[in-house]
C-alpha cells in the first residue's frame, strides 16, 4: 500500500528555512514500527503522523486528530515544528478550519489559524535550576552563566548571541547531559528583532542539531519570562534558521509561526 506525504518547512516564511518535517494523513491508526521505519527513511528531524480521532472515544469528533512524531531513531513525546507542520497541511489540504485539536502523548495541543500564522497551545516545561558544571561549558565550547533543568531537556545560558552563533558542541559529550536535547540560548542582540537567541542539540534523538525547535522553546519561555516578560519574539540560530512568537500564559505557552509547504510525494511501502 501507498502513502501520500507532504513536506512542510515550519517557522519560516520561504522555502528552504526553517524546520522540515514529512506529515503523513492517514485514515487510521498505524503500526509503531512502521512510523518508525517511515521516519528513518524520511530522515528528517521529525516525522508527523495523524488520523481522525474517532468519535467514539473521548474528545473525538469533528477537528480532533490522534498525532504521533517520531525522529529518525525515536518516537518523542512533544514536537513543536511538526505539530505546526501538520496543522498547515490540515489546513490547506484538508479544509481544516476553527479550532484543530490535537491527542498525543503530551494531552491534547491545540492549533488555530491567526493574522500572524499558525499558533500552537502547548505545556510550558517545569524547570530546575541546576549547578553550572565543567561538562556544561566542556559539552557546548563556551563558558556557561546558568543552567536548568526540564523534563527532557538542559537548558544552558550563555553571555552573549554571538556564543550561541558560534558554538562547536561536542556531541558525544551533550549526550551525556540530558535525555533528550541541549538548548544554548542567551538574550538577544541587535542583529535581529528577537529578544531571545538559541540553538539546540540532540543527538541523543539522532539529531545533531535542530533547525527550529517549537518544544524547546516551553522551556524557553519558563527561562527567560520571568526576566524579559510573557511575551517575546525568538530567533533559533541554525544553519537554516527560524523566528518564532512565544507567549507563556499561565501553565502554557503559545508558539506562533509560519509554515511553507516544499515537497508533495507518495510512499511505496
Amino acid at each position: 500500500m501507498s502513502h501520500e506525504f507532504i513536506q512542510v518547512d515550519a517557522f519560516a516564511d520561504e522555502a528552504f528555512r526553517g524546520n522540515p518535517a514529512a506529515v503523513f494523513v492517514l485514515d487510521g491508526p498505524a503500526d509503531t514500527d512502521w512510523m518508525q521505519a517511515v521516519a528513518l527513511e524520511m530522515n528528517l528531524s521529525e516525522t508527523a503522523f495523524c488520523h481522525p480521532r474517532p468519535v467514539d472515544l473521548v474528545g473525538g469528533g469533528p477537528g480532533e486528530w490522534n498525532l504521533r512524531w517520531f525522529t529518525p531513531t525515536a518516537e518523542v513525546d512533544l514536537c513543536g515544528h511538526a505539530t505546526l507542520a501538520t496543522a498547515h497541511v490540515l489546513i490547506g489540504d484538508q479544509c481544516a478550519t476553527g479550532e484543530i485539536g490535537f491527542h498525543t502523548r503530551s494531552g491534547r495541543l491545540v492549533a488555530v489559524t491567526t493574522d500572524d500564522g499558525i499558533r500552537l497551545d502547548f505545556p510550558v516545561d517545569g524547570l530546575e535550576a541546576v549547578p553550572v558544571t565543567e561538562a556544561m561549558a566542556a559539552s557546548i565550547g563556551c563558558p556557561v552563566v546558568g543552567a536548568a533543568m526540564g523534563a527532557t531537556d538542559l537548558l544552558v545560558e550563555v553571555a552573549t548571541a554571538a556564543e550561541v552563533r558560534s558554538c562547536t558542541p561536542d556531541l558525544g559529550l551533550v549526550a551525556g547531559l540530558a535525555p533528550r536535547a541541549v538548548i544554548v540560548t542567551s538574550a538577544g542582540d541587535d542583529r535581529d528583532d528577537v529578544a531571545i537567541v538559541s540553538r539546540v542539540f540532540g543527538p541523543n534523538v539522532g539529531i545533531a542539531e535542530d533547525p527550529v525547535t517549537g518544544s524547546a522553546h516551553t522551556t524557553l519561555a519558563a527561562w527567560w519570562a520571568p526576566r524579559i516578560g510573557d511575551a517575546f519574539r525568538a530567533e533559533q540560530a541554525s544553519a537554516r534558521g527560524g523566528k518564532l512568537d512565544v507567549a507563556l500564559i499561565g501553565d502554557r505557552v503559545h508558539l506562533t509561526g509560519r509554515a511553507v509547504t516544499v515537497v508533495r510525494g507518495r510512499l511505496l511501502g
